[in-house]
């Protein structure tokens, strides 16, 4: 049984009438830049996520690059972040002229680790010669990053916090406060649209939302080129509006989410039964006994497996979709190379590296096409 890592043909088939008719209204209306659309999506999931502002943007990178700038982030300044991630979380730091200055995972979760994070701020490295200015956690695969103590430590040392919530729209952390959902627990928190989220356009998409009404102004002139008035611009920026049809075609699976988040938690839980005993470890979910709904919404399943690269060649010869996240970490990456970084520096990182491999997860699975994935892997991971 052939079976893809995702499967978008399969989502977009029951929905296939309700989204045309979204699009053919943005046709008719023929207003595709900002407008009616994108204000009602972004309300939408401003109400979803519980922030009281929410700004669409043209990628999960642009979102990122407009919080820092919004936070007047650059030349000089220092960002704590994690490099276990995707290259945007660096490449956006980097691109302001400010440094990314990393710590560790934890080896559980994936996740920024508190623990390192505080390690590197009472002991910053000597050839770091940039001042922290803000902490940028990643809610890595669907889970949200300790959040407490690294808001602790942001407060402590006077730091911003934007969220990297790409992967994680929806998911919930269990704080001191109550209960917060991804992205509302820093100053931003940003959120990609890519196809292959859990909420996935039709092409490049992103998302920032805010508690903070300055804030929510700066990323509005940030997003037309810095401009709060026509043809005047106050600083410089770029080009990163979200597109109406993007916004139409989004508005209507965010209707669905809740219900896709529940099947890929269930396909979750199937696999943890299955994997359980064998050489295969699971994803661990931090917040499950927090009585949470989305305590894990598994934009990937990423297990660890010996012999990891293996596995996969074995995996993809039987017809079984999977991929690594992340083959390399930010700080060994050769575009990187001149920030002073170097193998063993990260050392949960670059294990990780080495064993994590994502499994499919998404909604539409059957238990038969799961069933086929277990067998499989259990299979590849005994050299069978």
């Amino acid at each position: 049984m052939k079976i893809p890592l995702l499967d978008l043909k399969a989502q977009y088939a029951p929905l296939r009438a309700e989204i045309r008719a979204a699009i053919d209204e943005v046709c008719d209306a023929q207003q595709f830049i900002l407008g009616a659309r994108v204000q009602a999506f972004e309300a939408h999931v401003a109400a979803y996520c519980g922030a009281p502002y929410a700004v669409g943007l043209s990628s999960g990178t642009d979102a990122l690059l407009a919080a820092l700038m919004a936070l007047d982030i650059g030349p000089g300044d220092a960002v704590i972040t994690s490099p276990f991630t995707f290259f945007a979380t660096l490449g956006s730091i980097v691109r302001t002229g400010a440094f990314p200055l990393m710590a560790d995972i934890d080896p559980l979760t994936f996740n920024l680790s508190p623990a390192s994070v505080r390690a590197l701020l009472e002991s910053p490295p000597r050839r770091k010669k940039h001042t922290p200015k803000a902490l940028l956690p990643v809610h890595l695969f669907g889970q949200c990053a300790d959040m407490d103590p690294l808001m602790d430590l942001a407060k402590q040392h006077g730091l911003h916090v934007i969220e990297d919530a790409a992967q994680a729209i929806g998911a919930e952390y269990p704080a001191r406060t109550g209960v917060h959902r991804a992205g509302t627990m820093g100053d931003i928190g940003c959120f990609s649209f890519f196809p292959s989220k859990n909420l996935g356009g039709f092409g490049d998409g992103g998302m920032a939302i805010t508690r903070d009404a300055p804030l929510d102004t700066a990323l509005r002139t940030i997003r037309v080129h810095g401009s709060a008035e026509e043809y005047r611009h106050d600083r410089l920026s770029g080009n990163f509006r979200l597109d109406a049809l993007q916004a139409a075609v989004l508005d209507v699976k965010l209707k669905y989410l809740e219900s896709w988040h529940a099947a890929r938690r269930a396909h979750a839980d199937f696999y943890n039964r299955a994997f359980r005993g064998s050489a295969v470890q699971s994803p661990q979910a931090a917040y499950a006994g927090h009585a949470l709904t989305n305590y894990h919404i598994y934009n990937q399943y990423v297990v660890r497996v010996p012999e990891r690269d293996r596995v996969r060649a074995a995996l993809q010869k039987a017809g079984i979709g999977c991929n690594i996240y992340y083959p390399v970490p930010m700080h060994l990456q050769p575009c990187f190379r001149d920030l002073g970084y170097r193998a063993g520096d990260f050392p949960e990182s670059e294990q990780a590296a080495r064993e994590v491999l994502a499994l499919p997860i998404y909604p539409e699975l059957t238990d038969a096409m799961q069933q086929a994935v277990v067998d499989e892997v259990l299979k590849a991971v005994a050299g069978k």
